[in-house]
């Protein structure tokens, strides 16, 4: 039998609900909601059971919101006995698979994207950027539309998320992620969808928050992973505290390289995949990237029951 991955959602995958049902049925998710709702000084909790969904959006309360649901259902997991072999996560996601490898604590990750999402949000005046879904373009294609059209305009556009071979998410300035769209779709994109974000993610427009976020990701007593965790910046799997902080502070302005890190976790002999956390974005995209792949979720108590039965746990 192949290797285990856990692979871990990031912004877009909130719902209002989300972790409740974890939450009321195991002691163990009851304490990651207590602590983080205990480090950040407010009831986190009540916001993912109960919203509003105005207030979830929010970058700054979406990102430590989706942390806590993934590392909630990681620790149901783990009571059980299912331990991966390597983990991976999709941008804010990698926090919570650093938190399941044991890197740091879930509550010590929560104050760390609170303070993401929060330079994030302010680091581009709302409607100064824009992000696009990308479909049906091949990933090196959109690249080069995007590079041409930075030098034609001199805005920035770019690819923030590879997220699956006929996915590719860009990310910019507005009028240049526009102009892009047109060429885009000229070059044969099927469709190009604007993205309901609050920030231009993973684009060279997100450059203040590197400077603002090390010193906060520094105070951290990170230790090395147990699991290796495939990074977003050089889909590679990396096991070396040392090297942690860096890599998450490059994460901020680099793309997402999720298509490769889904063919790494393959390469390394994974088999099999839980998305653990809110929604199943992840699984669709697994799939679409190696077919091969065996791939579950757990949000729930439902979803639990159903991958332990999968894993024959």
């Amino acid at each position: 039998m192949g290797k285990l991955a856990f692979i871990f959602p990031g912004q877009g995958s909130q719902s209002v609900g989300m972790g409740k049902d974890l939450h009321d049925g195991f002691p163990e998710a009851r304490a990651v909601f207590d602590a983080v709702d205990a480090a950040l000084g407010e009831r986190l909790s009540h916001l993912c059971f109960d919203g509003p969904e105005e207030a979830l959006k929010l970058t700054a309360n979406t990102q430590p919101s989706i942390l806590t649901v993934s590392a909630a259902a990681a620790a149901v997991l783990a009571a059980r006995g299912v331990v991966p072999d390597l983990v991976a996560g999709h941008s804010l996601g990698e926090y919570s698979a650093l938190v399941a490898a044991g890197a740091c604590g879930a509550a010590e990750a929560a104050r760390a994207v609170r303070a993401r999402g929060t330079f994030m949000q302010e680091a581009v005046p709302q409607g100064q950027g824009a992000m696009s879904a990308v479909l049906g373009l091949a990933p090196d294609r959109v690249r080069e539309i995007c590079a041409a059209v930075a030098a034609e305009t001199g805005g920035v556009v770019s690819p923030a998320n590879y997220n699956e071979p006929a996915q590719t998410v860009i990310a910019g300035a507005a009028g240049a992620v526009e102009r892009a769209g047109v060429k885009l779709k000229e070059a044969g994109a099927k469709r190009v969808l604007p993205l309901p974000v609050s920030a231009p993610f993973h684009c060279a427009l997100m450059a203040p928050v590197r400077a603002r976020l090390e010193p906060v990701l520094r105070g951290i007593p990170w230790k090395a992973p147990a699991h290796p965790v495939v990074t977003n910046v050089e889909a590679r799997p990396n096991g070396d505290a040392a090297r942690i902080v860096p890599l998450l502070v490059e994460q901020v302005t680099a793309p997402v390289r999720w298509i490769e890190c889904v063919e790494e976790l393959v390469r390394q002999g994974v088999t099999r995949a839980v998305e653990v956390g809110p929604g199943k974005v992840l699984s669709g995209l697994a799939k679409r990237i190696d077919k091969s792949l065996e791939v579950w979720n757990v949000e729930d108590r439902a979803s639990l029951e159903k991958t332990l039965a999968a894993l024959g746990t």
